[in-house]
């Protein structure tokens, strides 16, 4: 367990919550593993399938303490709440926020800086690391344009310069792409990013993860009360968790995008676990998708220092701190959203 901004985040799937006086307990096999005082929370996030006693979510109701169920694979089950005052009003920052103009673009800024420095950073790494496997000249040259790129973000004027400019970098990202695969190179070839379907190996991959990540980041909405559904650079769509797509754009370089590389290079994926359908779309067989999902919960798993809050988590909890960051900015508690910058 963790605490993060006044929230306790219960990650082991074999944990009962239950309430000793004014105290959160936490058991796992019938064994106290922690416990943590009621009073200077604000939310619980459980991870877990063993359930919380009555007591303690009455106590949680009567002290407008939040109290989500997620699945350990980070799908949201459930919220309890008390008093719905608190979410009722961020809901209202949110929607209000969304339909200013200078807000909704500020934040939307925010997501694609993320989402660009991220990707620069991940393209240095590589240099730095695998020099004698790629082409320096080539990814560096890639590097130096989202570097400039960051500078036309910061001075958009508009959601369609803004969308422009991301469009821009993203496309020079993925066009070293290929660089980054050092094994398996005959069988995994990056031409570009394309979907809906994925014509080739690593698109199919790249798909199925960020639906992965999509699905995790509506949860982390979910738990700290907002609505997923109302973005700020994505359009409202009916059935488009629009904010979640927002706030993946920071993660997907650093997280998503490496995962996968780092499957193609282990070999823990091959050419053979995946399919082409009549339709030219490449789909991954069963075996694939259970060794990703395996992979992917050990990936989650492992801790990094968040660039913000300067505390070792695990990259799990990555979309419930940024989450829990912009409620904390459409609050008023935070100057601007603080986006996930990695390096």
């Amino acid at each position: 367990m963790k605490k993060l901004l006044n929230t306790l985040y219960v990650t082991s799937e074999n944990s009962y919550l239950s309430l000793d006086g004014e105290n959160i307990v936490v058991f796992e096999d019938k064994k106290e593993v922690g416990r943590l005082p009621l009073h200077n929370l604000e939310g619980i996030v459980s991870f877990g399938y063993r359930g919380t006693s009555p007591a303690l979510m009455g106590a949680c109701a009567d002290r407008n303490i939040s109290l989500c169920y997620v699945t350990p694979q980070g799908k949201f089950l459930a919220r309890v709440t008390g008093k719905i005052k608190g979410n009722v009003i961020l809901r209202q920052q949110q929607y209000e926020s969304s339909r200013d103009k200078e807000i909704s673009l500020s934040i939307a800024k925010n997501c694609i800086t993320g989402k660009i420095y991220n990707a620069r950073w991940v393209l240095e790494r590589a240099v730095r690391d695998h020099s004698l496997q790629i082409n320096t000249d080539q990814v560096k040259t890639a590097s130096v344009h989202l570097k400039q790129s960051l500078e036309h973000i910061r001075n958009s004027q508009s959601k369609e310069q803004l969308r422009g400019y991301e469009g821009e970098a993203a496309s020079i990202y993925f066009g070293v792409f290929n660089e980054l695969i050092l094994q398996q190179k005959k069988d995994f070839v990056f031409c570009g990013r394309n979907k809906r379907p994925p014509l080739d190996n690593i698109n199919a991959m790249l798909s199925f993860v960020y639906t992965l990540l999509t699905n995790q980041i509506a949860s982390a909405l979910e738990c700290v009360g907002l609505d997923p559904y109302i973005g700020y650079l994505h359009t409202e769509r009916p059935g488009r968790v629009s904010l979640a797509l927002d706030l993946i754009e920071e993660l997907r370089a650093p997280l998503a995008d490496r995962f996968v590389l780092s499957l193609i290079n282990k070999k823990v994926i091959t050419r053979k676990n995946f399919k082409t359908k009549e339709n030219g779309a490449v789909i991954m067989d069963d075996e694939a998708r259970k060794r990703l999902l395996t992979e992917w919960q050990n990936r989650k798993k492992e801790t990094i220092t968040h660039p913000f809050l300067k505390e070792k988590i695990e990259w799990g909890m990555v979309p419930y701190v940024q989450a829990m960051l912009l409620a904390r900015y459409l609050r008023g508690d935070l100057d601007g959203y603080p986006v996930f910058l990695w390096k």
